[in-house]
């Protein structure tokens, strides 16, 4: 009987050492508090492994570094592998601590985790190493693929945050710009087609053909490479040169709105915690922590959140007094002499 607690004394302890060292992990890698140094410099070295690896793939294209220094950069591949190999399975493990109750279940919650763009990426970058391992595989192709690596520095960045959550919101927006802009590519080409078919059959003999020029005119880039020689295609051109100014520039219209617009909400709801918080006049230091996180969660700027305090704190010293008697507002000299 005593040999059965003991054992059941240990499992528990052994279950509970467990749970807190998973949810430690999951602190480390996935929140962002900057009074973690811990964390802090997981993310340093993290980045850091990141962006030489980055460098690493870009001189390894080059045929002389590549044949003098090929053993130092497999020998760093190898180990760079290793660390974000760990790295993906140690996130796997602690992603039933997200909050999300989807990601609750021991097996189904680490699946959905493994599904997201994120873990998804996290097991793209290190797929080109076992890719290789197989052989009869592109090399060229496996180095462009480990580049994708340098999107795993959006983890780390909250403007490139700012940019997905903006992409999202303004996704059925840019999506109608696109196809209206595809649209008058199409259309380009096919004028320019009829115009110019007979006069340069090598390089318009085709709307497919064409559709290089409507691009390139379209884009602003003008190679000159190919350019319409009649008077009709010249006046197509023109057309069509002035008003493509306004439609490519119309998705950049749109996201830079969005980006407007999700700073202002960002900025808005830190000053609504704010005003709550200061509703009773006092920031306790369980008010500086829920600031600070939400802070961090928005992705402002120190300089941001204190413009935003200092103008609450501006906005309550203008505030009038009520009186303690009668209950009416009171200001400057009647606040001091209320009674």
């Amino acid at each position: 009987m005593e040999l059965y607690v003991l054992r059941s004394t240990t499992g528990a302890a052994n279950l509970v050492f467990m749970t807190n060292l998973r949810r430690r992990t999951f602190e480390i890698l996935e929140t962002d508090k900057e009074e973690d140094p811990t964390g802090r410099f997981v993310d340093c070295l993290l980045i850091l492994i990141i962006s030489l690896n980055i460098l690493a793939v870009i001189l390894e294209s080059v045929a002389s570094l590549a044949a003098t220094y090929g053993e130092l950069f497999h020998a760093f591949e190898v180990f760079s592998v290793g660390v974000f190999s760990i790295e993906y399975l140690v996130r796997v493990w602690a992603a039933i601590e997200r909050p999300s109750v989807k990601f609750s279940h021991p097996v189904w919650g680490r699946a959905r985790y493994m599904l997201t763009p994120m873990a998804l990426l996290d097991l793209i970058v290190i797929l080109p190493f076992f890719l290789a391992l197989l052989g009869a595989v592109d090399l060229r192709f496996l180095r462009v693929l480990r580049l994708l690596r340098v999107f795993r520095l959006t983890r780390y960045s909250s403007a490139v945050r700012l940019l997905t959550d903006v992409l999202k919101d303004e996704a059925a927006n840019i999506g109608a710009a696109m196809f209206i802009l595809m649209m008058m590519v199409v259309l380009s080409a096919s004028l320019v087609y009829l115009a110019e078919a007979s006069a340069q059959p090598d390089d318009f003999g085709s709307i497919p053909d064409a559709l290089w020029w409507a691009i390139i005119t379209m884009t602003s880039i003008g190679y000159g490479d190919v350019v319409p020689v009649t008077n009709v295609g010249k006046i197509f051109g023109a057309i069509i040169g002035i008003i493509s100014v306004g439609m490519v520039a119309l998705p950049t219209g749109i996201i830079a709105s969005g980006f407007n617009q999700a700073l202002h909400q960002r900025k808005q709801e830190y000053s609504e915690l704010i005003d709550a918080i200061l509703k009773d006049g006092n920031i306790n230091e369980e008010d500086h922590e829920r600031l600070h996180e939400m802070r961090e969660r928005l992705g402002l700027s120190d300089r941001e959140a204190a413009a935003i305090l200092n103008a609450a704190h501006h906005q309550l010293r203008k505030r009038p007094i009520a009186c303690p008697h009668c209950g009416k507002p009171v200001t400057g000299g009647d606040a001091e002499g209320a009674h």
